[in-house]
């Protein structure tokens, strides 16, 4: 990923890009470890599915999406300084998950997955705006994607450390395990991480200083202007609501059905979930860098045909009584849902103006997670509650059959963008 940038500031890119990279993956370990944790405190606690999915998704994702537009709106400012806004996110909402093992009963545990989900907020706007001006657009697919990976990776370390941890100490020292290292990582960001429109190293965001920022109105008209990132923003909205919704009772699916403890379940998806979804994030940011290139509606092929592939593997999978084999079965459907992130947001970044990237990667992030983590979750939750009369605790079972179908929605949003995503690409160029 070597750009002019970078020759200039004897690679400070990469550093800059690994050191964001570490922070999502602790960004995604606070943020998943809740899953692996989830049926624990659902014994000790006396907590419902539908409390489980209210704790896991819309607790978090309501107040993560909501303060996200703001903080982005602030990260656009040319005076702001974008890693110590990331840095102080960090510090909060390492903060907050350390509390999370201090809970005494539902509302508590509740309020400390609010305060994880108000650091979060600052922490991918200002991310991708700063990758988004360090890299040339012809590699912002690859970089996006390899930032991306601390979802997979964020994902295995909290399914695995926090299995373990569960296992050993149980979950509320586990909680206190993990969220306390994220305060030295903070201090690490904001002794060594620099803006470069700060240090006017790179002429892309001295234009973007000496230009202002733009009016909000004026952002979301340009926006929302454009069909392609319309349905940019619900292909992607349907996939997080799938990805975030299945993962969580994936887990609890081992463990109920299977009889897997969170230990085994936190090492055996783990390692399944982050390995396939590290190989599915990186393909994906390779195929649209490759493809795109010659004709840029390749750019989304990749994520439309992914998710139709999950099908038959999920179903197989969800169907079968034996563990290992359903984990097995599981790489594919993890691999090709995890094609989409690099693509996407690669896209949302070409489509807008220059002074309203972190705006846009916001937007997108709202409906994401508001739909994705906050819905997703709670809605399969509901159900499992409403199918346990009949089917007790095979009921999660009959809830992933039906959302694996589910998967035809983003596809089709997704192949709908890909059709007019050259042409109007090409208009803003």
């Amino acid at each position: 990923m070597a750009t002019s940038a970078e020759r200039q500031t004897g690679g400070s890119v990469r550093v800059t890009l690994w050191i964001l990279l570490i922070v999502y993956i602790f960004n995604f370990i606070d943020r998943q470890i809740v899953n692996i944790l989830a049926e624990p405190i659902r014994m000790e606690l006396g907590l419902s599915d539908t409390q489980i999915g209210l704790m896991t998704g819309l607790a978090f994702a309501l107040f993560y999406t909501v303060l996200g537009l703001p903080i982005a709106r602030f990260s656009d400012r040319s005076t702001t300084n974008r890693p110590w806004l990331i840095g102080g996110a960090l510090a909060i909402w390492s903060a907050m998950t350390a509390l999370c093992g201090l809970a005494q009963n539902f509302a508590q545990l509740l309020l400390a997955r609010i305060g994880v989900g108000v650091g979060e907020a600052g922490c991918t706007p200002p991310a991708h705006s700063l990758i988004a001006d360090l890299v040339e657009p012809s590699k912002r697919a690859s970089a996006l994607a390899f930032y991306a990976l601390g979802i997979p990776v964020g994902t295995l370390l909290g399914m695995f450390i926090g299995g373990l941890l569960a296992d050993a100490v149980g979950w509320r020292n586990a909680f206190l395990i993990v969220g306390l290292p994220g305060l030295i990582l903070a201090v690490i960001v904001f002794t060594t991480l620099k803006d470069p429109r700060r240090t006017g190293l790179v002429k892309q965001t001295a234009a973007q200083a000496s230009a202002g920022q733009m009016p909000l109105k004026d952002a979301l008209r340009a926006m929302f202007s454009s069909r392609a990132f319309v349905l940019l923003v619900i292909a992607g909205s349907a996939a997080a609501f799938l990805g975030y919704g299945k993962i969580t009772w994936i887990t609890i699916f081992f463990q109920r059905t299977h009889g897997l403890t969170p230990g085994e379940t936190g090492f055996w998806f783990g390692v399944v979930n982050g390995g396939a979804g590290i190989a599915g994030t990186m393909l994906g940011g390779y195929i649209a860098d490759r493809y795109g290139a010659k004709n840029r509606r390749h750019v989304l092929t990749a994520p439309a045909l992914g998710m139709v592939l999950t099908i038959p593997f999920a179903l197989w999978a969800f169907m079968t009584d034996n563990w290992f084999l359903a984990l097995f079965l599981l790489i594919i459907p993890t691999l090709c849902n995890s094609l989409y992130y690099g693509p996407t947001y690669s896209s949302v970044q070409g489509l807008v103006p220059l002074r309203a990237r972190a705006i846009a990667a916001a937007v997108l992030l709202f409906f994401q997670n508001l739909i994705g983590l906050g819905l997703g979750p709670l809605f399969f939750g509901m159900l499992s509650d409403m199918l346990q009369p009949t089917y007790g605790e095979e009921s999660v079972r009959y809830v992933l059959y039906g959302a694996t179908f589910l998967g035809l929605v983003p596809a089709f949003f997704f192949w709908r963008c890909s059709l007019r995503l050259d042409e109007e690409l090409d208009r803003k160029d």
